[in-house]
């Protein structure tokens, strides 16, 4: 299982040296940043869901998993605004980095390692770019447009203005029609999807040079959102799972490790390009993803 971790350590330690040496110059991480953002995760989103089977997200596994990110989503919300004060954007930030699980690149080698296969993780993952990502580009974009003239008509017009709804919208519109793209459209595609990864982490290390003196209202909001990821998230797939489902062996177990997986890198990315505070979420995609290499170890003794 660590096997898995081993690739995002490492580029993210390759950004890191980069931003530290200035070997990519002094913009490097904002224009990594915004490929991510524009071409490369709009190119990735695109691929698995127009050739994910949306109706595998009607188990009942992946209702145990939604309804476990979306309490530890809304608790994240409330606790932004109420005991750490952050605006609503970067609240939605937050939230995203205290539920949104990094199910590709961490989730896919973690699930062949420990599950067996990989089909619990493509549909919850399928869930998280079909609605959950959605709705934090909606929270985000209501409050970076606060005031804004004709805010509901820009809101109606954000699949057409974010790359990665659009390209979200773009890849169920493929699925549910039954289109087959011909591999002269597909190959290019595939072949920036696959620097979208790359390009979050690499950018993701280099902000690490970034100091930020944390006092302890900052320490015990990353404490907080990183125990929400790897703690309550799974506590309560278990919760849920077991007494209110009544799953059990492998299903149950695919459940819990796949909500205790560390944040996806995606929530620096998106506060990135939106101009929000990078530290909270870069922090908590680290730490989330160190520890999750105790208590993801842990939830396979205990449930395998």
């Amino acid at each position: 299982m660590i096997s898995g971790f081993i690739p995002v350590w490492a580029v993210t330690a390759l950004g890191w040296a980069a931003g530290r040496t200035g070997a990519l110059g002094p913009h490097a991480q904002g224009v990594l940043g915004r490929f991510a953002f524009t071409f490369a995760m709009p190119a990735l989103l695109f691929l698995t869901l127009s050739a994910a089977p949306v109706g595998a997200i009607a188990d009942p596994g992946v209702a145990v998993f939604a309804i476990s990110l979306l309490t530890v989503f809304g608790t994240g919300l409330l606790l932004s605004r109420t005991a750490f004060r952050a605006r609503p954007a970067d609240g939605a930030v937050n939230a995203m980095a205290a539920s949104y699980v990094n199910s590709a690149n961490l989730g896919i080698p973690v699930a062949v390692s420990v599950l067996g296969d990989t089909t619990f993780i493509a549909a919850a993952a399928v869930f998280q770019m079909l609605f959950v990502t959605p709705l934090i580009m909606v929270l985000i974009d209501l409050d970076v447009h606060r005031g804004v003239r004709g805010q509901w008509r820009r809101l109606a017009q954000l699949p057409l203005r974010n790359p990665v709804v659009g390209a979200s919208a773009a890849g169920v519109a493929v699925a549910a029609l039954g289109l087959r793209l011909p591999a002269e459209v597909l190959q290019p595609i595939r072949t920036v999807g696959g620097a979208g990864v790359p390009a979050a982490l690499f950018a993701l290390g280099m902000s690490l040079n970034t100091r930020v003196t944390l006092d302890a209202k900052g320490v015990t909001e990353r404490l907080t959102l990183v125990s929400l990821k790897v703690v309550a998230q799974p506590l309560l797939a278990y919760a849920v799972g077991r007494w209110a489902f009544g799953l059990g062996g492998h299903a149950l177990f695919a459940v819990v490790l796949c909500a205790g997986l560390p944040t996806a890198q995606n929530a620096f990315v998106y506060a990135g390009e939106y101009r929000l505070r990078t530290d909270v979420p870069r922090d908590v995609v680290l730490w989330s993803t160190l520890l999750s290499v105790v208590t993801l170890s842990l939830i396979a003794w205990l449930l395998r």
